[in-house]
Order: structure tokens, then sequence, then C-alpha cells
């Protein structure tokens, strides 16, 4: 802290205008706090901030929202008609003999392209 002695003249001037002004203020909060303050003091007096408070919710009350979201996705999905399932189809592989002919003529055409110089089809 200061030393006194080392403030000139006008800061002890402005110390002691602030200290009075503080003592005025808090003469009016007294006043207030008493009951015999006045109507215009009041409106000075700036309203107070409450903290906000985190909301919950109760067990019913999220409840209560799951079903009315599982009756809306209920209403939702009865009114689309149903898609006709896919047929199934028969087993697509080729037998063995079919394979081997494929085979057959895939070294038939990388024979003939060999012969030609090729390296591609």
């Amino acid at each position: 802290m200061t030393n006194l002695s080392d403030l000139t003249t006008a800061q002890l001037k402005s110390i002691v205008a602030i200290k009075e002004q503080i003592e005025a203020l808090q003469g009016q909060i007294d006043s207030i706090v008493d009951g015999s303050g006045s109507g215009n003091d009041e409106s000075l007096i700036p309203a107070p901030i409450e903290a906000s408070k985190k909301r919950h919710m109760s067990a019913a009350g999220r409840a209560k929202i799951a079903a009315a979201a599982k009756a809306r996705w209920a209403r939702i999905k009865k009114t689309k008609p149903e898609a006709p399932k896919p047929v199934q189809e028969g087993d697509r592989r080729r037998s063995p003999a079919v394979r081997a002919k494929l085979a057959a003529a895939a070294r038939a055409r990388w024979k003939k392209a060999k012969a030609a110089g090729k390296t591609t089809l």
C-alpha cells in the first residue's frame, strides 16, 4: 500500500471525495434496507441478477416425450406402403462344365494373341 506522505494534495483531496461518496451510498443502502428510503432511490437500484438455474426434466416427462415420438413413427410407418420383398432368384453360379468351357475359350484367345505378339487383347 502507498504511504500517505508520498501522495500529493490533489490526490488526497480526490481520496477524501471518493470516501465521502462511498459513505453517502452506504447511507442510501442502509435506508433502503431499513425501509425508510424514498421511492426515487429505489428506481436507481438495478434489479438483482439471478443465477441461471439448470433445468431438469423428470422421468415422467421423458417417458411422455418418448411415447409421443414412438406414436409419430408408428403413424409414419403405417402410412407408407410396404415395399414388396425382392424375389429370390435361383443359384446364379455357373456349373463346373460351363466354367471349364469358358476357361478353355479364354486360354485359346490368349494363345492366339501371344502368337500374334500382343500383350493385351
